[in-house]
């Protein structure tokens, strides 16, 4: 299966052309780093782009001050991660393991320089994105969640770390392995604890304290300007964002979670074109992401748009969560929807606990040995009960229906009916919760039989009854019964994208009338932006 970059183990280096090299020391300036000096330490801004002309650097494990990793970069190679594209922050320390010689490129010049010779961008990125999965593959980072599995808060963090493809360490409270860590940070093992680098024991760990590190999050100019605003981080927010960036538009994506939106919570997607082989949902729009950034347009998260309103100018104000507000020429609605909590008693209760609303690595550990139960019928539900079937026991498909026909695609129906780990119950329904502080069973009511069964369950996911996520929009644009946003003929407008305010469109599964797949949602991401365009430019 396809993942978000290359194995760097197994690529061969290719060092920047001469010509590339010389572009770049037209714009920069030497520097000179002694033995044992850090270039760099978590949390730093990555302002710069490092070409290494002589000497060693070595990438330091930032609670022991070992050397992490047996390579190091040396003469033609170059430092950075995939955060540079956005101007995010460093995520590990780098030394000089000997006296070093290198060629320093402030990151506005080199994006610039990178927009301009595509070979010099495709190997930097190239290799940036190959880190990424190094660090990912090898759970290095200074991230450290002390007690993820006993604490709630922390799962939530995790779930953010882990679907914005953040490189995060996970460590049992008490464990030999924790206890090293939180001494060498002047704190203790024996309670839940985020901790980031050496110097940094968070004290109120929340998500948005996370991005704030890695620079996912940042603060605003008052009113800031940009062409097109948009709203949601899915396949069809992240395809706008693609063409926006490379229609030489200023964008910016605000994003209330993680990247990916719905599609980011599925395990596998193989009927996209273009990956035979399969990819995650993460790992698709991570891809798109890192398109979007090298055309210049922006990401923010997790923050969400609280309102929005139109100014006598035409322009669009809106203000997110925290009070900082954004104007924008245009805006693209792709909030897309969000799984319905099901009416059942303690199911609140149990959310994060038993009850989950995504089936990644994250939430598969807890269902290892134990039955797994999962609520829905479509694509989505599917392919978590394949993913799931690899560290449960057994997988129960609760489907309301009496057929998978309509609602999920016939190759994925027919690997669940032969894999002898997976039961599909159809005419079935949850109708009660059971557990302490953990979920541990779940009574199911099947209605052709008129009988309830209890049935023991590690875990329930639910993926079924879709909402869309337009309370935001403050009654600006038309809304169908259900709360979809009306485009087009429906709408009165002229565009099938265009809502009934001009200069608001949307896209993908909040828009009422769409086809609720990936692919669908990537096209109308992409075709958007020639409407935003011409509305701007009209």
């Amino acid at each position: 299966m396809e993942t978000i970059g290359r194995d760097l183990r197994e690529m061969q280096r290719v060092p920047l052309d001469a010509a590339h090299v010389a572009a770049m020391r037209a714009v920069g300036s030497e520097a000179h780093y002694p033995a044992g000096t850090f270039l760099v330490q978590p949390g730093d801004p990555i302002d710069r782009f490092v070409y290494v002309d002589e000497g060693e650097i070595e990438v330091v494990n930032a609670f022991t001050g070992e050397r992490l990793v047996p390579s190091t970069l040396g003469p033609t190679q170059f430092m950075g991660e995939i955060a540079f594209l956005n101007g995010g922050t460093w995520s590990l320390p780098m030394r000089a393991a000997k006296d070093t010689r290198v060629l320093e490129v402030p990151r506005p010049a080199m994006l610039r320089l990178m927009s301009e010779i595509p070979e010099m961008s495709d190997i930097i990125i190239t290799v940036f994105s190959a880190r990424r999965r190094r660090q990912l593959d090898a759970r290095d980072g200074t991230l450290v969640l002390i007690g993820e599995d006993a604490d709630r808060n922390l799962q939530r963090i995790g779930e953010f770390a882990s679907r914005n493809r953040v490189p995060y360490v996970s460590l049992a409270i008490g464990s030999a392995e924790a206890h090293q860590v939180a001494i060498s940070c002047g704190t203790t093992a024996d309670r839940p604890v985020v901790i980031f680098g050496r110097n940094h024991v968070m004290t109120e760990p929340t998500p948005d304290a996370v991005a704030r590190f890695f620079g996912l999050n940042f603060d605003l100019a008052d009113e800031e300007p940009v062409d097109v605003l948009i709203v949601g981080g899915g396949p069809a927010g992240v395809a706008a964002g693609v063409y926006a960036g490379a229609e030489g538009l200023s964008a910016m994506v605000v994003e209330d979670m993680a990247i990916g939106g719905q599609a980011g919570t599925s395990s596998r997607i193989e009927n996209y074109m273009g990956f035979p082989t399969g990819i995650s949902g993460a790992d698709l729009v991570w891809r798109g992401e890192v398109q979007a950034m090298k055309f210049g347009t922006r990401f923010i998260m997790p923050r969400r748009v609280a309102s929005v309103e139109r100014r006598d100018d035409g322009k669009f104000c809106a203000t997110l969560d925290n009070g900082q507000r954004i104007l924008a020429g245009a805006i693209v609605v792709a909030t897309g929807v969000q799984y319905r909590r099901l009416p059942i008693d303690r199911m609140e209760e149990f959310e994060g606990s038993g009850v989950y609303y995504a089936a990644t690595e994250n939430e598969a550990r807890h269902c290892k040995n134990g039955e797994a139960l999962i609520v829905g019928g479509g694509n989505s539900a599917g392919q978590a009960a394949m993913f799931l079937s690899r560290a449960a026991s057994h997988v129960r498909l609760l489907v309301r229906g009496h057929s998978l026909a309509s609602s999920m695609s016939n190759y994925l129906s027919s690997r669940l009916a032969a894999d002898p780990k997976i039961t599909i119950d159809y005419g079935a329904s949850v109708r009660a919760l059971h557990g302490g502080e953990r979920l541990d069973a779940v009574t199911v009511h099947y209605s052709e039989r008129g009988e309830d069964v209890t049935v023991p369950a590690c875990a329930l996911f639910v993926m079924v009854g879709a909402a869309p996520n337009t309370s935001w929009l403050s009654g600006l644009v038309k809304l169908d019964a259900q709360g979809f946003v009306e485009t087009g003929e429906a709408a009165g407008a002229d565009s099938p994208y265009a809502t009934s305010q001009p200069g608001i469109f949307a896209v993908g599964d909040v828009r009422a009338g769409s086809v609720k797949r990936v692919a669908s949602a990537v096209g109308e991401g992409s075709v958007v932006i020639s409407k935003v365009w011409g509305y701007l430019n009209g």
